[in-house]
């Protein structure tokens, strides 16, 4: 089997640079590349990062599901240290709170960036 690795997961956006940056303000990592086609964040330790690549026809999901629309395709887990803070600098950059939930596993909070991708914030319980 040959050695692979993931480098980055790749996010569609209408707005590759605005998009980045929302996630470089919210994750701290460093811009790396950054066109009106196509822009990059890595963390300094070199691990996965995440890219944004443009797609004018860029079309939302909707969360919760609806039949018939637009279906989220994945969305990002981010485990943050402080989630009160966490949820503050999210929102403070432009995420919208559409959900979460505490239970006996986690904390979670779950919002639409600016391009309108799920992702949630979430501290173990």
């Amino acid at each position: 089997m040959p050695s692979v690795t993931l480098r980055a997961a790749v996010i569609g956006t209408p707005d590759p640079r605005g998009l980045a940056r929302f996630y470089q303000r919210l994750l701290g990592w460093p811009l790396r590349d950054d066109t009106d086609e196509w822009a990059a964040l890595r963390p300094d330790d070199g691990g996965t990062g995440l890219s944004f690549q443009l797609e004018r026809d860029h079309v939302p999901p909707v969360w919760p599901p609806v039949p018939g629309t637009q279906q989220m395709q994945q969305h990002l887990d981010l485990r943050v240290d402080d989630l009160e803070a966490a949820c503050a600098v999210a929102e403070d950059a432009g995420a919208v709170r559409i959900g979460g939930y505490d239970d006996e596993v986690e904390r979670v909070r779950i919002y639409r960036d600016p391009a309108g991708h799920v992702f949630c914030l979430f501290v173990p319980a």
